[in-house]
């Protein structure tokens, strides 16, 4: 009788995997792999920002937006994330950048802000849903792609491996 317990359990875990596997896939079906796209954009503080400011060390790059419940769940853990390793986050807003700095500023939030009010750079990689955490390595290739919330431990994890 255990055993059948126990097999019961394992096809249903497989099961599951299966589940969690496909949906992976379909949701990162269309992001961009390898050679990271190169951009050139501007920071919500004004400054310019592209990829190769970033290369020489893991980059998280996080495509966001004000209105995505999932995404404010996450913001806190990129802001712990961005005192130890690189971030550059893509708002994917139709807002001034004055408002978009005084909504970062009445969260306490201090990580690089590029807003894309057109979608140009979240078309570019390829992202279709927010949150989207993209992993680049140090020379620009892409490593981890997840779509949807990912906890600060699995971004940290990735953004290791990826320096190694």
């Amino acid at each position: 009788m255990k055993r059948r317990r126990w097999r019961r359990l394992l096809l249903e875990v497989l099961v599951l995997a299966a589940v969690v596997s496909a949906v992976h896939v379909y949701q990162t079906r269309h992001v961009a792999r390898g050679a990271a796209p190169a951009f050139e954009t501007g920071l919500v503080d004004g400054g310019p920002v592209s990829l190769a400011d970033y290369l020489g060390r893991p980059l998280l790059l996080q495509f966001w937006a004000t209105w995505c419940p999932v995404c404010r769940l996450e913001q806190g853990s990129i802001d712990a994330i961005a005192g130890d390793h690189q971030v550059l986050a893509v708002a994917l807003d139709d807002m001034s950048a004055a408002d978009m700095q005084r909504w970062l500023d009445e969260r306490g939030l201090t990580y690089p802000v590029a807003l894309d009010a057109d979608g140009g750079l979240a078309r570019l990689y390829g992202i279709n849903g927010v949150p989207a955490s993209i992993i680049v390595d140090a020379e620009g290739m892409i490593r981890f792609v997840e779509v949807g919330y990912t906890s600060e431990t699995g971004l940290r994890l990735r953004l290791w491996w990826a320096g190694r």
